[in-house]
């Protein structure tokens, strides 16, 4: 009688055990958009490039999904892909967590770098990829964007820089503050030589990204509702002591008061972005 129970209830368990797996299979394929609440089946979501059917939100992607969105298939060269893992200042517990991360993303820092093509247009580009620490700017995401723009110089060819970051990596300091001078001379000597520099902005774009290379792009495009600004806009309105204008910092509001050239649906980014690179290529053979 009581190997019975005990048989009965450990047919009960495994039941259990089996219906908790298809339940966490079932919620694994799914994600809820934050803007309409409605729950979408993830791989639908991914089929519409990361955008929610229902509202339009586009959600954050990491930088193989861009590029495989940007690229055409089977043109990109990635460079310096081996750049990683630097713990300048020997930050308690930061090795540790770059690892992790490393382990986590299959990405060794928060930008990837290479050549491609775009409808046929040729341009070097700067992924950079908020999974990996928010795409804070360290020193190797400072020197990976550098070489990417000296080889857009080397090679003659315009750079496209994807940008995504919470800002200065707090645990580099002074040494991630370096790299906002270090990408922005890189940028005036690519100018200089009458190379094409596009920056495209999603969401988030901030900090000390968004005060050096992020913002000095020939062209600079946005995506739809993409948060883009320096710092947040609680300590904004903490400092300047005012109730900051709806939508303050959103890609729309910096179009309008010009500090963006257009926000692009990211269906129409791989076309807008090859077609402006063959305009500069048509005038500069003029």
């Amino acid at each position: 009688m009581v190997i019975d129970k005990i048989k009965k209830m450990s047919e009960v368990n495994k039941e259990i055990e089996k219906n908790q797996e298809a339940s966490d299979m079932l919620i694994g394929k799914w994600i809820k958009c934050e803007n309409c609440k409605e729950i979408l089946y993830k791989e639908e979501v991914h089929k519409n490039l990361s955008v929610c059917p229902n509202c339009g939100k586009h959600f954050r992607i990491s930088s193989r999904r861009r590029i495989a969105q940007l690229v055409d298939e089977g043109t990109f060269e990635e460079i310096n892909a081996d750049m990683g893992l630097k713990d300048p200042l020997q930050f308690e517990g930061y090795e540790k967590k770059l690892e992790t991360l490393v382990e986590k993303t299959q990405i060794k820092e928060a930008v990837k770098t290479g050549i491609g093509k775009l409808n046929g247009q040729e341009a070097v580009l700067a992924v950079m990829d908020g999974n990996f620490m928010m795409g804070s700017m360290g020193q190797i995401v400072g020197e990976k964007i550098t070489l990417a723009i000296e080889e857009a110089i080397l090679r003659k060819l315009p750079i496209i820089l994807v940008c995504v970051s919470g800002g200065a990596r707090m645990q580099e300091g002074i040494i991630s503050l370096m790299q906002m001078a270090k990408t922005t001379g890189a940028l005036m000597k690519l100018n200089e030589q009458g190379l094409l520099s596009i920056c495209v902005l999603t969401d988030p774009t901030t900090g000390g990204v968004t005060a050096s290379f992020a913002s000095l792009g020939d062209i600079i495009i946005a995506e739809p509702n993409a948060l883009i600004g320096f710092a947040g806009p609680r300590v904004i309105e903490q400092t300047v002591k005012q109730k900051l204008p709806e939508g303050f910092q959103r890609a729309e509001f910096l179009l309008e008061h010009g500090f963006i050239d257009k926000i692009v649906q990211r269906k129409d980014m791989k076309k807008v972005l090859s077609k402006l690179i063959k305009f500069h290529n048509q005038k500069g053979s003029e």
